[in-house]
């Protein structure tokens, strides 16, 4: 087997595994596929939009999951959604220099892996956000997703949890779709060539869709994966030292 062949091989395996686990929170899995393609050294030119197509895919799957078990609230989505998907229409079509992007994606990437090895607590008592908060909110989350190639759920899960806003499953299906929304923006938003996305993205696709398929309904019914998002969480965070260091 040539080179080639195993890093496609190697990546369809690491892509399902990073489908399931986000999506079992109701994420698409952005920073974790950023992180895999960072270790394996793919330009960022390919790596960003090759990660919002997984993530587009993958969160469409988690938001259907969690909205058809009732796991959702479109008030609450829609306070956030709606100044952050111009915001990341915005941030996709800009392009950071090569340090900047780096530095930047080695954040998100240990905000990621925070929130994957964190087991967060249901609130006691909900409130609801005042919607300028939400707005200002939504904005800075959208636009630094579509500058590094993410759908912003690692920002929004927990402030939703940690402000009482939402319960963790209620949070997981408006992360979800609003992770959907701002994939898609960013997307329309960002210069892609004809060569940008891998031509291993179709298998890449289907592992990410499987992988999505099976994280989801068992995110969204009993399964708590708290050790795996753990080995995940440390992943992440190599591939943020590879980023810093390398």
């Amino acid at each position: 087997m040539n080179e080639s062949a195993y890093f496609a091989y190697l990546m369809t395996g690491l892509i399902f595994v990073v489908a399931m686990l986000y999506s079992s929170v109701g994420h698409g899995g952005a920073s974790g596929y950023l992180a895999m393609l960072s270790l394996f050294g793919v330009a960022a030119t390919t790596a960003r939009p090759t990660a919002l197509i997984l993530n587009l895919f993958v969160s469409a799957i988690a938001a259907t999951q969690y909205i058809r078990k009732g796991f959702f609230s479109f008030r609450l989505f829609a306070g956030f959604a709606v100044a952050s998907v111009p915001l990341a229409f915005i941030g996709g079509m800009l392009r950071l220099p090569f340090g900047a992007y780096r530095a930047v994606l080695g954040v998100v990437l240990l905000v990621a892996a925070i929130r994957l090895a964190t087991d967060l607590r249901e609130p006691e008592n909900f409130c609801w956000p005042n919607l300028a908060v939400s707005v200002i909110i939504g904005a800075a989350i959208g636009f630094v997703s579509g500058l590094v190639g993410v759908g912003g759920g690692i920002f929004l899960t927990p402030i939703l949890l940690f402000m009482k806003w939402a319960d963790a499953k209620t949070a997981a299906g408006v992360s979800a779709l609003f992770i959907f929304v701002n994939s898609l923006a960013a997307l329309v938003g960002m210069p892609i060539s004809a060569d940008a996305v891998s031509q291993e993205s179709i298998s890449w696709l289907a592992a990410a869709l499987l992988g999505g398929l099976i994280g989801s309904r068992l995110g969204a019914g009993f399964l708590r994966t708290l050790t795996l998002r753990r080995l995940l969480a440390a992943v992440l965070v190599v591939a943020a030292a590879k980023l810093f260091f390398v």
